[in-house]
């Protein structure tokens, strides 16, 4: 699964803090956009909501548990979720009482626990394996993946941006079916191999753990195939879609609804398993798959619902010009004043998060309370503006005609918390993160 937790995220931005410098000489602000653009529009719209300019594919979403970093591969972060354990211990009994006892009888107990233990770490292993195909695809697209989670269903790969293209989006979804079904082909080959060649009962526990690890990840793959977004399979439908009608919030919102469907679908599935199971006409081991269908839907809908969400969103924000919702008041700094001055008679007195460093007509830089906040207080009257603030590119500009989805993926990409809106060469306002919060607060549903 590939979550584009994803997305970007929102934090308001406290403009008060920028007071907190009076007297104290110090900036006390939320740091939400600096290096963190995976977070940049966390809490937008209530709560956590999210705007997904990513995946929001198990590609990706957010987790409240904590999770624990591990290691990496191919430079990305690999992390475990608190979740991951309970399924680990899971899988782990479910082998070690059932599944090993059946299939290799007479061996001791503890040697099914460990065999159990050392099978569960592999079917992991193999989900790891499953998301980093996602990611290698993704990183040739240049889609940086911020990290990749293994948690109770298996793992996500947290995407910072969407695909930018049909065929990017088709070419990653499939990665990691692709190689989960790899993987179970030569599992099952090398499980057949050894037992053909070396017909002894020693050799039986190689290949009897072969062979789950290579029906797992048949069905993994398979499984992940299922046309129903955030699945791979989704994401299939949703390339196909975005292809044929050129749209690609709805192409999201109709895999979406597909996703729906297949949720409610492994649900109802899932409860008639466990009443059969409960009746006897089942074994007593179909109620607990039942209920992992029961479960697997549940979290197929309710992702796939925040998917149709975010799309419906997305395409609100493309309605919505920067013209609306910009600052009109705009307060620019002159480039050779000290960084002292600049707080006494700027942060201080207004409270902005940040000004436009401008001379001439023409915009230099930004000046930011974090930039301030870096510099030793013994400096300030000596250092000035130009000297700390941080120059613009053509991307710090912006047309008032613009969407504020088009903005807000300016300044991810930049990672700004504000542009300058131009018009005829002119500034005539500023749009910042807190400004876009606001707005999308007032209007939400």
């Amino acid at each position: 699964m590939l979550p584009t937790s994803e997305g970007l995220l929102f934090n308001i931005e406290d403009l008060n803090d920028a007071r907190t410098m009076h007297g104290i000489r110090r900036v006390s602000t939320r740091r939400g956009w600096v290096g963190e653009k995976s977070d940049f529009f966390s809490g937008l719209l209530g709560g956590e909501a999210k705007l997904t300019l990513e995946f929001p594919h198990c590609y990706g979403g957010y987790m409240s548990l904590p999770n624990w970093r591990i290691g990496r591969a191919l430079g990305i972060p690999i992390h475990v979720h608190a979740s991951w354990f309970v399924v680990f211990f899971f899988v782990t009994w479910s082998l070690a009482v059932g599944y090993l006892p059946e299939t290799l009888p007479d061996l001791s107990v503890p040697r099914y626990w460990g065999m159990g233990g050392v099978a569960a770490i592999l079917l992991f292993l193999s989900v790891l394996l499953h998301e980093l195909g996602h990611s290698y695809v993704a990183l040739r697209y240049h889609i940086p993946i911020r990290q990749i989670t293994l948690f109770i269903f298996g793992g996500v790969a947290h995407m910072e941006k969407e695909p930018p293209s049909p065929r990017a989006e088709f070419l990653i979804a499939m990665a990691g079916p692709l190689v989960s079904l790899i993987l179970g082909a030569a599992c099952l080959g090398g499980a057949l191999a050894v037992e053909y060649v070396f017909a002894q009962p020693g050799f039986q526990g190689l290949v009897i753990l072969a062979s789950l690890l290579g029906m797992v990840n048949v069905q993994l793959g398979l499984f992940n195939l299922i046309p129903g977004f955030p699945l791979d399979g989704g994401r299939v439908l949703r390339a196909g879609l975005w292809a044929w009608n050129r749209d690609f919030n709805r192409a999201t919102s109709q895999a979406a609804l597909a996703g729906l469907g297949f949720g409610v679908g492994l649900g109802l599935i899932g409860a008639v398993l466990m009443v059969e199971a409960w009746s006897g006409a089942l074994g007593e081991s179909t109620a607990t798959n039942g209920g992992w269908l029961i479960f697997i839907g549940a979290f197929l809908f309710s992702a796939a619902l925040s998917s149709r969400r975010q799309a419906a969103q997305r395409t609100s924000l493309t309605s919505v010009t920067v013209r609306q919702v910009m600052v009109h008041r705009v307060v620019t700094l002159p480039p050779d004043m000290s960084v002292q001055d600049a707080v006494d008679q700027y942060f201080v007195v207004h409270g902005f998060g940040g000004f436009p460093i401008c001379s001439e007509g023409h915009v230099l830089g930004v000046l930011t309370v974090q930039d301030v906040q870096a510099l030793p207080t013994e400096l300030w009257p000596w250092r000035l503006v130009r000297e700390v603030m941080r120059p613009t590119s053509p991307a710090f500009c912006i047309h008032p005609d613009w969407s504020i989805m088009q903005a807000m993926e300016l300044m991810a990409q930049g990672e700004w918390d504000r542009l300058v809106v131009l018009e005829n060469e002119e500034i005539v306002g500023l749009i910042t993160r807190s400004a876009i919060a606001r707005f999308l607060q007032l209007h939400k549903a």
